[in-house]
């Protein structure tokens, strides 16, 4: 029996290839995956553990508005999922609103906070941190744009930035 050629060879391995690489009838006539329609919060955050260089999974943030002071207490809490990010928020225990997107398109200039428990994160990695908490203070002045404000955390310093 003859051998193939090695571009009989290649050329074998590119059909073989192509043929996964097309839909099969089935595929092509189904709807396609989509994406989440929940709308994306107006200000959302994200942990970077840079003792480890992965995302920092599993702590509890809570975002308060400090300002423009008022009767009713805005603040709601959250957990970074898997990938570090929060991307949803609930009301706090103690919150007398429900919508954070409401409270954030109120027309005056507002202070908010984070804070981030990083002590127990820490903890549950053998790891005595500096910090058991970060707070971030930030500005919203346009309520057209999206807030997002990453943090990379170690367990004795952290920086953050003006996210996109």
């Amino acid at each position: 029996m003859p051998v193939p050629s090695t571009s009989t060879q290649a050329i074998q391995r590119l059909s073989t290839l192509s043929s996964h690489l097309e839909p099969s009838p089935a595929s092509a006539t189904s709807n396609p995956p989509t994406m989440s329609t929940a709308p994306r919060p107006p200000i959302t955050c994200h942990v970077l553990d840079t003792t480890v260089g992965r995302p920092g999974a599993n702590i509890p943030v809570t975002l308060t508005l400090v300002s423009p002071s008022s009767t009713a207490s805005a603040s709601f809490t959250s957990i970074t999922n898997s990938d570090g990010r929060v991307t949803a928020w609930k009301p706090a225990s103690d919150s007398h609103t429900s919508d954070l997107a409401s409270v954030f398109q109120e027309p005056t200039e507002q202070v908010w906070a984070l804070i981030f428990d990083t002590l127990e994160y820490f903890k549950e990695k053998g790891v005595d941190a500096f910090f058991p908490e970060v707070e971030i203070k930030f500005v919203v002045r346009s309520k057209e744009e999206h807030y997002h404000v990453p943090v990379l955390l170690g367990p004795f310093g952290y920086t953050t930035y003006r996210g996109s």
